[in-house]
Order: C-alpha cells, then structure tokens, then sequence
C-alpha cells in the first residue's frame, strides 16, 4: 500500500512540473455546461519517459513496462485533483475518470523499438514500442465506445443507481469486450443494464503500415524471395486523420491481441504518431566534385557531362541525351519541401524505340527516393475493400501513384491502357488528386460518399510514335507523331521530349554495339572519353542536389517572364494555341532544377535558357514551331563527349540565348522596360 501511496504521490509530482495539472483544469471547463452529461470522461496526458525517470525511476519503469497498471495509477490522481479543486461536480466516482497516456518519445534502446521487416507476432508483454512505416491502406473515420454505463436491475441493489458499473476500452479490446448484455453486479450477482443515455463514443480510424523496404519490391527489380506483411494500427480520437496514404511516419504504440472468435488479430494501439524521414548524410561523391572544378568555367558543361555519362549501363553516351537531363531535372526536383508542398516535374518520352527508353527510366527509377513501376495488372490510384477488423468501413488501399508519394512513378508505355484510363491519367495529371467514390449501401454508411486523395509524384511515361494517332498529314511544321497518346493528355504531362536526336541505321548500329558489349562484358567502360560515375555516383547526386535550397535571380525570372509572354502572344495569332499559366510554373521547375543539378542555390539566367529550350522543343512536338526557331534537339545541338565538342555547345548555347532574347523583345508586350536589347 505505502508502495502505491510513493507512485501516486510521484505522479502529481510529475503533472505538477510538467503543466499536467493546469491542462487537466483546462479540460475540466468545457463539463461543466449543464447540457453535457456523460458516463465517462476523457483526459489525456503526455507522458515524457525521461522526466518522469528523473521524478521517479520506479513510476517510469511502470509507465514503460506495464502501461495499464500506470494508466490507473494516473486516474487515481486525476480524480483526487478534480474532487479535491473542485474541478467539475459531474465526476462522482473514480470509474468515471477515462485516462489516456500518450507518449511524446521512447527510449533510443532496441528493446522499445519494434522492427516492422521481423518483429515477433507473439504473445508478449503489452508495453509501448516504437515503429516506423509506410501507410498503405486506412479506412474512414468511424464510431467506437469511449465508455458506458451500467445499472443493476436490482432495485433494492445500491449500485443501481449512479456510477458504479463503468465499462470503458482498453487497448485491444473489441467492441464486444465494452458493450454486452451478460456483465453481473459485484454486489448480488444480478444483472446488469446499459443505460444507453449515458454511452460514450468516440472516432476510430484503421490503418495498415508496412516496412519502407517493401517499396523496394514496386521499383520493378528482380528481388529475393522476401514476404513484407503490413500491421494494423487503431488511431482513435485526435489521431484520427492524422495520418496519410503513401506518406512514412514514426509511431509510438502498445501491441495488442484483439480476440475475434475463431481468430486473433495482432495490432497496435497507437499513442502517438509523427511524420519521418529515414536520416541519411547526403554528399557529392569525389569525381564529380572533380568535374565541377574542371567544368566551372561554363554554366553549360556540368550538367551537359552529367547527363552524357549517364545510363551507360543502357544507351550508349551521345544517345537520349536530351532525355537523360530531363530525368535527371525530374529525379532532382521532385521532392517536398518545408512548407509541406509537393514539386512535381511530369515527363512524357515519345519514341519508335520503347524497349530502350523503358530500360532507361528503369534504370532512373532506382535513382529517385521514392521510386515505384506500375504494373499494368495492379491498381494505379486507389481500391476499396471491407474492413476485417469487425467494423465493415471501406478501407481505402493506395496504388501504385499513391505509394510513390515523394517520389516518381513510372507508368510505362501508355499504349497498353485503355482510353478511359488515360482519360482518368489526364484527369488526375491536371487536379493532382484522386476521386474515391464510396457507396454507401455496400460499406454501410447512410449515404454515398467521394473522397478527394492528394497525388503527390510525379509520372513518367513513354509513348511509340510509331503507331499512328490520327492526326492530319497536313500538321503544322515542328509537330511530331505521338502514338496513341491524345493531345489533352501531352498537355497534361507538361514536358514532352521527342527522343530523335539520332535517327536511322546510326543510332541503331551504336545502340546495338553497345548492348552486346554490355552483354559479354557487363560493367566496363568502354568508352575511353568518358567520364567513369556508378550508380551510387548519381544516387548521391541526385539526393544532394533534391536538398538544396534554390532562389530566382531576377534576371532569370526576367527571362522565363518575357518568354512566356512572347510566345503566348505569337502562338495565338499565328496558331491559335493558348499558353496555359501552368507553363510559367513548368519553366520555373525546369530551371530550379537545372541549378540544383549543377549545385548552385542561386538560378542563373543560363538555367532559365535550357528550361526555355525544353519548354520549346516540348510545345513544338504538339503544337509546331514558333517565331522562335530553335533545332528539335536544341539542348544538345553537337557531341559533347571531347572539349572541342564542348566549346560548340557553348557557343550554340549562347547563340540561342541572343535569340531567345530577341524573341522576347518583339513579341513580348512591354520587354523593352525589362529586356535589355543585346
């Protein structure tokens, strides 16, 4: 007894010092309206593990040990503080105090961190753990009860009356184990009664959590044979919908056996739930810094060797080089940043040679942080189920583009989906969010619902222009055959590269040599003018560069400003397309991540160029040319693999600068007062 008496006294120690108490006084205001009247009342109370070893090392070894014993423990005291300061007159016995402990952190040890890749599902000790993982699936918010009320039918029994009986959840426990109609009086045996006036609820939501490394399965890689199975969490009340499909958290739980006859479900009662990165130390690998030294003295060349070199494994060097940089412009810019806002780069890739350019984006895809290939056979949004766990809500699954949150997904050639697909593509290409339309009668809700679910990554896509879409023998100049690819959805994309820089016997003659090498000897460089990265190279690269923090000069802002206005202006009287705003925010994503790939934190006027010239050569390819004549491949006009290669490049380069320059100034209204005429 005097052992209890030290813990409860060591517990409003603990409230006390940790603000407890006043948020406790806080809480007990809103009972005192004379319209609410309940059977149990709700509190809860964070709990720092480490404060409370420095109070009591005893009571902390409770808290994080035997969880249940310290719930009571901390009802205890919080009914003695509300009777003893008068906190509220509706709290009449200790049963009514419903005392939720949440944790703020756990230890850093292994024995308080449960591994989601090889955790036991045995029966163990219920004590809180932490866990990290992605969210798969969750359902909607629904009802469970907080807390309920029970009379004897005894008249002549005193617990007949007020608030004896009080059934309330603990975790793991089902709605059965709150609410039945076989409960017995303590003090004669008889029956007991629900008075349903005084039923308690509350919201609880479910979801499914599954190791990161799962992802690694979807990037399309041949893997060992390894079964990543998912846990179900219990959010209830303020967690709920504080979780989101595709996005990584750090959960802090109690593990629980939920007894469903003739099954056990193992599952968490989540205590406290927060967003999670895995930490890693992002740096530039020692050749490329040694590129960039060699490379400073262009804007132009860095970026240029970075994409040449690229995905040898695949396409020889000189081969996709305008599509090797828009990938990597798209792997570096998408990402989330501070504010929690998603910045996508979609990309479109229209090619008679799908195979390769398919193994290209492959290969990127295992570059990016977050990478997952579509499969043609699985869902691409989003697919609804029954709940298992006893509530029968829909439980939403996220597919392919949900769990790429982050991150890229590679859909593949577009010709193997069916019309309404791509239509569904486009349509969710342009909102950036998913509609889930759930009916009411099959998941048993009252009425039929539809859920509006954010998109956030960006789409890869290739498409055979080999296959005829239809379009006129009389196209404007400029324009490229797209396939089937619809011209509402190329617009959706944004960036649209048309890979046929090398046409011909030519193209074919190098691809192929450079396929049976890498065939007989895999991994060799045989490309004596190159310079030599791996894999991990890129993979560094790409992760550094996603982390910097970049501004727009003005003289870049200028450039994207006047050229939107110019061709907006000159497209319309002479072809009747509408430059769309959504192409400002393209050209802005385009040259930040031009300057992130070439490590600079400041966006130069030479970065708006190349996003000028992809943004060019992307309209062109739908719409033909403009007043603005630029070649089809105008950021790699020449061979860049020697230093006289190089030199051309920039000359070609600052040659289209000047003529950039000059379409802004005749076409855009009121360029003089910002463009300087050089």
């Amino acid at each position: 007894m005097a052992d209890v008496l030290s813990l409860k006294e060591s517990v409003l120690v603990y409230l006390d010092r940790s603000g407890g108490l006043k948020k406790l006084t806080d809480d007990c205001k809103p009972l005192n309206d004379p319209q609410r009247t309940e059977a149990v009342y709700r509190f809860c109370i964070n709990v720092n593990p480490s404060d409370l070893m420095e109070v009591d090392p005893v009571l902390g070894d409770c808290v994080l040990h035997d969880p249940l014993r310290a719930t009571v423990l901390f009802q205890s005291v919080c009914f003695l503080a509300i009777k003893t300061l008068s906190l509220t007159e509706k709290v009449h016995t200790e049963s009514q105090v419903n005392v939720t402990l949440h944790f703020t952190h756990l230890p850093p040890f292994p024995e308080y961190t449960l591994d989601l890749c090889s955790f036991p599902r045995v029966y163990g000790p219920m004590r809180p753990v932490s866990m990290e993982g992605l969210v798969i699936a969750m359902t909607r918010v629904t009802k469970y009860t907080q807390g309920a009320r029970f009379l004897c039918i005894n008249d002549e029994c005193p617990f007949s009356t007020g608030f004896h009986h009080i059934r309330v959840h603990t975790p793991g426990a089902t709605e059965s184990a709150t609410i039945r109609n076989d409960f017995s009086c303590m003090v004669c045996d008889s029956q007991l009664k629900e008075d349903v006036k005084f039923r308690v609820l509350g919201d609880k939501q479910l979801v499914e959590l599954i190791h990161v490394k799962a992802l690694d399965v979807l990037r399309g890689h041949q893997q060992s044979s390894l079964r990543y199975q998912s846990v179900t969490l219990f959010l209830r009340d303020e967690l709920c919908n504080s979780m989101r499909i595709g996005r990584l958290y750090r959960v802090v739980g109690i593990p629980a056996h939920v007894h469903q006859w003739p099954s056990i479900t193992w599952s968490i009662e989540a205590s406290s739930v927060r967003l999670w990165e895995p930490k890693c130390c992002h740096k530039v690998s020692a050749r490329f810094l040694e590129l960039l030294n060699c490379m400073s003295s262009s804007p132009w060349r860095f970026s240029a060797i970075v994409a040449h070199c690229f995905g040898l494994d695949v396409a020889p060097p000189g081969l996709h080089n305008t599509l090797k940089l828009s990938v990597l412009l798209s792997l570096v810019q998408s990402k989330t940043d501070a504010n929690d806002t998603f910045h996508n780069l979609d990309l479109l890739a229209v090619t008679t040679d799908t195979v390769i350019i398919d193994r290209l984006m492959a290969y990127s895809l295992s570059l990016a942080c977050r990478g997952v290939r579509h499969q043609a056979s699985g869902e691409m949004f989003a697919s609804l189920s029954r709940d298992e766990h006893g509530a029968g809500a829909a439980n939403i699954h996220a597919g392919s583009a949900l769990l790429a949150t982050g991150g890229i997904c590679m859909l593949g050639d577009l010709s193997c989906y069916r019309k309404e697909k791509l239509d569904y593509i486009q349509s969710v290409l342009e909102s950036h969010s998913v509609s889930v339309f759930i009916p009411g009668k099959k998941y048993g809700e009252d009425a039929d619902q539809q859920l509006s679910v954010p998109v956030e990554c960006s789409f890869w896509a290739l498409s055979d222009s080999s296959q005829r879409s239809g379009r006129a023998d009389s196209a404007v100049l400029g324009t490229a055959e797209m396939g089937p690819v619809p011209l509402q959805l190329a617009e959706a994309f944004g960036l649209v590269i048309h890979c046929g820089e090398r046409v011909g016997e030519q193209a074919l003659l190098a691809q192929t040599v450079h396929t049976l090498q890498q065939a007989v000897q895999p991994g060799k460089c045989h490309y004596a003018s190159c310079w030599e990265f791996s894999t991990q190279d890129y993979q560094e690269l790409v992760a550094y560069a996603q982390g910097l923090e970049v501004e727009l000069s003005p003289e870049a802002e200028k450039l994207i400003h006047g050229y939107y206005m110019a061709s907006r202006r000159a497209r319309t009287q002479c072809q009747g397309v509408k430059m769309s705003v959504a192409s400002i925010k393209l050209l802005i994503s385009l040259a930040e991540a031009h300057c992130k790939l070439c490590l600079r934190t400041r966006v130069l006027e030479e970065d708006a160029v190349i996003a000028v010239l992809l943004c060019e050569n992307s309209v062109t390819v739908k719409h033909g040319a403009s007043a603005l004549i630029i070649p089809p491949n105008a950021t790699f006009p020449c061979d860049v693999g020697d230093v006289d290669g190089l030199q051309r490049r920039d000359a070609a380069m600052d040659e289209l600068h000047q003529s950039i320059l000059r379409f802004i100034y005749s076409y855009a209204p009121g360029a003089d007062t910002y463009i300087t005429e050089e």
